[in-house]
């Protein structure tokens, strides 16, 4: 018997592997029809919370995630929001970092969880991780403190045991359960015998306050990856296509690059011209610093700024984000150098 006390929690099934079967007949994967999921997943039922859920009809295939479905995963939330008390959102892993961080943008003052997982084997697998990950994940985002606030009130990946802040996760593995990793940031708790979590890391937020969604966007965004005799016509095209708002710049190491002057003009023009170019390492684990050495100090100089240890993920969302809103460059500079949702490290001044 549920109580009415009992934390509430609803499902959003987007689409990808965890929602799979075999069909018994052609051998094919197909999506099964999450009204039957306590019929799929009968641990489900030991739960004594109210479990509702919502299926994206058809069913989104993670490599053709956008924008646009992220405005609407922050729609049915807020529909929904003063209805239950956690979000678990499945999702396929190919993108779940890239919904995972611009989610964390667009639910600004979000203080209730708000949990992606999904698995590397389908549900209906005899091996499949999807059970722990859905079970883990549903847990998390029930889970309530003494005075009855949840625990973790951020977008969070949880994924192989591991609580991960969203908009610090990269997915790193497609081969292994273990497919996801925060590199510059711990994570916010383990799944063993009990879960187990790092309170201190966990973002305190004021649950007074109303959460305030947002649906703007502005994909005019390019990654630009450096590497050894790339060529100017190739940087210059880049730079030049009609539209471009925003860059999110790859460098080596502590955010260096060449120091060609071909090279720094180019950047130094598309600055002026009102491009934000945003330097972040191609290194997993460390942060930006430009003013360290003359390769750096030239990328200053040029209207470069940092993304400190942020994940690709993070800073391409962030920018579509806040270029949805109309923000002059130098608004938008400003606000890439504060973190908005814990999403990078501010670095000791």
């Amino acid at each position: 018997m549920i109580k009415p006390d009992y934390p509430s929690v609803l499902l959003i099934y987007t689409g990808g592997t965890i929602g799979m079967i075999e069909n018994p007949e052609t051998g094919a994967l197909e999506a099964f029809n999450f009204d039957q999921l306590q019929e799929n997943v009968p641990e489900l039922k030991r739960f004594n919370y109210r479990i509702s859920s919502y299926q994206f009809n058809p069913p989104i295939d993670s490599s053709d995630m956008e924008p646009a479905l992220w405005a609407q995963l922050v729609k049915i939330i807020n529909h929904n929001y003063d209805k239950f008390d956690g979000f678990v959102i499945l999702h396929g892993t190919d993108t779940m970092a890239y919904t995972a961080s611009a989610l964390s943008f667009m639910l600004e003052d979000l203080s209730k969880p708000v949990i992606l997982t999904g698995s590397q084997l389908p549900i209906g697998v005899l091996r499949t991780d999807g059970k722990e990950n859905l079970i883990g994940a549903i847990e998390i985002a029930a889970a309530r403190n003494e005075n009855g606030s949840p625990v973790v009130p951020e977008v969070c990946i949880f994924f192989e045991n591991h609580l991960l802040r969203g908009n610090r996760t990269t997915k790193i593995n497609a081969e292994n359960f273990n497919a996801f990793r925060s590199y510059n940031y711990p994570a916010l708790a383990t799944a063993g015998i009990h879960i187990k979590y790092e309170y201190d890391k966990i973002r305190k937020v004021d649950p007074s306050r109303p959460l305030h969604p947002h649906f703007d966007y502005d994909t005019n965004v390019i990654i630009l990856t450096l590497f050894p005799g790339i060529q100017e016509n190739v940087i210059r095209t880049v730079l030049n296509t009609p539209g471009l708002k925003a860059v999110v710049l790859k460098t080596y190491g502590s955010g260096n690059a060449p120091q060609k002057k071909w090279f720094i003009q180019l950047l130094s023009d598309a600055t002026k011209r009102g491009i934000v170019i945003v330097n972040i390492s191609q290194c997993q684990t460390g942060m930006v610093e430009m003013g360290r050495y003359e390769t750096g100090l030239h990328l200053l100089d040029a209207g470069v700024i940092s993304g400190y240890d942020a994940t690709v993920e993070s800073v391409l969302t962030k920018l579509m984000f806040l270029l949805g809103h109309g923000l002059t460059p130098d608004e938008v500079r400003k606000e890439m150098e504060r973190p908005l949702a814990g999403e990078f490290s501010e670095p000791i001044r």
